[in-house]
């Protein structure tokens, strides 16, 4: 049993920290949000704290889940200001290598681990503790952290040193982004052809077409529902990352900035908190 802390509650952190505690953790939890943090307390054993110094005091592992690269710094300078030596700091947020390298380097200055952790699977995979992790930083303190990690995850792996992890999520997404746009043009077609999609899926699902995206979004975009899964205000956000990171790098990602485009449009349709496969209601 490990001493945990847990810094953000949102759709993914919420349930990832109830499985720490299922896994015999001891666990404090910390939201901006307060009202969440008391509803965590409230549905798992855990305890719920008002500042980050209190949450992180005595904490192993401190797990942090935000939004971007500003989020990530104003949680780890606290939390590095509270945390004893040897503590290790797992970010499962996806934000930039350049934030992950500088929140290392801040962190090993006082002899604390960090790890950058970013996840895929979706809410559904941090629900049911079937998370993706690609994880960047020291292979000590990957060692430690991989058997708590495994509370909520499927698979996850060292991808390399401090940013490999958060480099490897914006592959992850840079593929995910073309994906979605094949199958939304894909069943779009079929739509015109006047063809029916569950037939479609059935017939073509299990052949060189099939994807993740596939199997559980076609059947969504086929009856026009988007109003869960991974936000396109997300997906623009990770995906602005990588771009600017491909600027960095000299990689030339035209599919990628492409649907990026794609998403701003859909954004200006109203569908900010939609899900990633409404790619297809621009087409229509």
């Amino acid at each position: 049993m490990a001493k945990c802390a847990f810094l953000g509650l949102g759709v993914m952190g919420y349930p990832m920290a109830g499985h720490l505690v299922a896994e015999g953790h001891d666990v404090r939890v910390w939201n901006r949000t307060t009202a969440k943090s008391t509803d965590w307390e409230q549905r798992y054993e855990g305890a719920a704290a008002n500042t980050i110094t209190e949450t992180v005091k005595d904490a192993e592992f401190v797990m942090i889940c935000v939004g971007d690269d500003p989020d990530v710094y104003a949680v780890v300078e606290p939390a590095l200001d509270s945390l004893r030596a040897g503590a290790i700091i797992i970010d499962h947020t996806t934000a930039s290598a350049e934030c992950a390298r500088k929140c290392h380097a801040m962190a090993t200055a006082k002899n604390i681990g960090f790890i950058d952790a970013p996840i895929s699977g979706g809410e559904a995979g941090a629900v049911n503790g079937q998370l993706t992790i690609m994880c960047g930083g020291d292979e000590s303190d990957y060692t430690k952290a991989e058997p708590v990690m495994d509370a909520y995850a499927k698979a996850m792996k060292l991808m390399g040193p401090s940013g490999a992890g958060q480099l490897t999520k914006m592959v992850n997404q840079i593929c995910i982004a073309g994906i979605l746009q094949g199958l939304a043009e894909g069943v779009h077609f079929a739509q015109k052809a006047g063809l029916d999609i569950d037939e479609v899926v059935e017939a073509i699902g299990k052949g060189a077409a099939q994807s993740w995206q596939m199997d559980n979004r076609a059947l969504t975009m086929g009856r026009d529902e988007y109003e869960f899964g991974f936000a396109v205000d997300w997906m623009r956000k990770d995906l602005g990352i990588a771009l600017k990171t491909a600027e960095d790098v000299g990689a030339k990602l035209i599919l990628a900035k492409m649907v990026d485009e794609y998403y701003a449009d859909v954004q200006a349709m109203g569908g900010q908190r939609w899900d990633t496969s409404s790619l297809l209601k621009r087409l229509k």
